[in-house]
């Protein structure tokens, strides 16, 4: 199962970044755990320092801004075919 989270403190962009993920992992039918992370130190530890940021499976995707759906898709897609030739 792949892993998503959403780093940010709660703002209209991670709101919006949220939607976005749910729109794709639904419009993909794929079965994912979505985390929305909201504290600091555990942003950080990520390695982010601008929100909002999307991570798939421990990789950090997007950094400072929202995807539309339609990308979250692609990386998620992408994602998959990845670990399918590990």
């Amino acid at each position: 199962m792949t892993t998503i989270k959403i780093l940010g403190t709660g703002c209209k962009k991670c709101v919006a970044m949220k939607a976005s993920v749910d729109t794709a992992v639904a419009g993909l039918g794929i079965e994912a755990d979505v985390q929305k992370v909201e504290s600091i130190n555990d942003i950080v530890a990520c390695g982010v320092m601008s929100t909002p940021a999307l991570v798939i499976d421990d990789e950090v995707k997007v950094v400072g801004r929202v995807p539309s759906a339609d990308e979250v898709a692609k990386l998620l897609q992408a994602q998959a075919a990845a670990g399918t030739k590990a």
